[in-house]
């Protein structure tokens, strides 16, 4: 199936989510200005990285989830439920695996870890709905400014998630290169979601609400479990500022972006 401009819907979503990810590249490369930080702002950034996940598990994931699921007549209160009580509970399950393994002892190495997975777990549902935009394209242009303009504003919001994963890792510990990696490396999958919900568009739009509300439950559990009390062991000032400007931000972004 080919999209308005000649080519291929699966090309589209790929080129799409490619600039997703680099947006989320450019987010994680502040990473390397960490250094000129102090132990308080670093702790301030936790706090915001926290407050993004927080954001972006209600304004990115749930609203839109409940929302494809009641123009779809299915009840949005069980599948909600059940995807968000599904993903905290596996952050629960890898956090008691991740304990019980020799490279993840250290405490910060964990909750870096399970900051990666669950930011991860998220980008997957938002390159699946890029895909599905370009795949349910209509062949009229307005269809694809909507599909396009969903990729700038998912682009847009990764920027700020990109710099939540590499800050958080970078305080917890890691050097400024390895947090890089693991901050753009979370949005990589983006690309192959991309495609893959161009290529296969009616299954994915079914388990879109499905992997959002999940995506929601593993990025909450995340926040509450190990940002947070991380943070405010370093400065409860500091930590409840960066919460609730990290909140702020990625609100501001959802409700102008929406």
């Amino acid at each position: 199936m080919d999209g308005l401009i000649g080519l291929p819907v699966w090309l589209l979503a790929f080129l799409a989510t490619l600039f997703t990810y680099c947006m989320t590249a450019c987010g994680a490369a502040f990473v390397f200005l960490s250094k000129k930080f102090g132990a308080r702002t670093l702790c301030a950034m936790q706090g915001a990285a926290a407050g993004i996940m927080i954001a972006a598990s209600f304004f990115s994931l749930l609203l839109p989830a409940k929302e494809s699921l009641e123009e779809a007549g299915v009840p949005a209160a069980l599948v909600l439920t059940l995807g968000f009580f599904s993903g905290g509970a596996s952050i629960v399950l890898s956090d008691i695996v991740l304990r019980r393994m020799r490279s993840f002892r250290e405490a910060q190495a964990r909750g870096g870890a399970l900051t990666f997975f669950a930011m991860t777990l998220h980008n997957i549902p938002e390159g699946f709905a890029v895909g599905v935009a370009f795949g349910t394209m209509t062949g009229d242009v307005a269809a694809f400014l909507a599909a396009a303009m969903l990729a700038v504003g998912i682009g847009i919001q990764n920027f700020p998630e990109g710099l939540c994963v590499s800050m958080a890792m970078r305080a917890q510990g890691m050097t400024a290169r390895r947090a890089f990696f693991y901050g753009q490396f979370s949005g990589i999958v983006e690309i192959a979601a991309g495609v893959l919900g161009a290529l296969a568009v009616g299954l994915i739009h079914t388990l879109l609400p499905w992997a959002l509300a999940f995506s929601a439950g593993a990025m909450i559990a995340v926040s509450c479990s190990e940002l947070i009390p991380s943070c405010v062991a370093e400065g409860k000032t500091f930590a409840v500022w960066g919460v609730t400007a990290g909140f702020a931000v990625m609100m501001l972004l959802d409700v102008l972006l929406g």
